[in-house]
């Protein structure tokens, strides 16, 4: 989507304990009962010990066999993180386009994005075969240097500097796409990520960060 009058920035987001409180590959295993087992790998990768594609595979492989209405199910219990609508509003409000990327899934994550009225977003895809999940992803990975991609894309595609991003995560698959920002902040986040970020948020409130980008505080 191009608008006619340009926006002053760009807003890119992790989903993940971010966006959302949850991760939503553990709302997954539960349905699974690989709870414990998906939620110390995921916890291994967000601090950087594993390959995020890795450690993406195999956990999913521990999805096998739950039935495709198990995103419905898992869809209702995903929280938005406190603050979500008044940051998405706000940037909105003077015209700053705010987009998503997610090591998670689309399948959770496009009715939620169509719901906090983001305007654009981008997550890996479960494959599916006769109504049952195969223990697969789908399509590339969304990794570290996808989520990169994926801003400057955005930014590209609105005539944005990337002195006009401003990308907000918390993990270690979060770092290379807060590297190539204008603006870094790390958002309740892994010790590696406070160092590595212009700006570090401890309290999960997303509307904290409307100060930091002059509007409102």
């Amino acid at each position: 989507m191009i608008v006619a009058t340009a926006p002053r920035f760009l807003v890119v987001l992790d989903v993940d304990s971010t966006l959302i409180q949850d991760e939503v590959i553990d709302l997954l295993a539960d349905a699974a009962g690989s709870r414990d087992l998906v939620s110390d790998v995921t916890e291994r990768a967000m601090n950087g010990e594993i390959d995020f594609g890795e450690s993406l595979q195999e956990r999913v492989r521990t999805l096998a066999g739950l039935p495709e209405s198990v995103f419905a199910e898992v869809g209702g219990r995903i929280r938005p993180t406190n603050g979500v609508n008044e940051l998405i509003v706000g940037v909105h409000a003077i015209g700053g386009v705010v987009g998503v990327v997610s090591g998670g899934f689309h399948e959770l994550l496009d009715p939620l994005a169509r719901q906090l009225d983001l305007d654009h977003w981008r997550a890996n895809r479960l494959e599916v075969d006769s109504g049952r999940l195969t223990g697969r992803v789908t399509g590339p990975i969304i990794d570290a240097e996808a989520k990169a991609i994926a801003l400057r894309e955005w930014a590209k595609q609105y005539s944005l500097g990337l002195s006009q991003t401003i990308a907000i995560g918390d993990g270690a698959n979060d770092l290379r796409m807060m590297a190539v920002a204008g603006l870094s902040v790390a958002f309740n986040a892994k010790p590696q990520v406070r160092r590595a970020a212009d700006l570090v948020v401890d309290n999960c409130d997303l509307s904290q960060v409307l100060p930091l980008l002059g509007l409102r505080g």
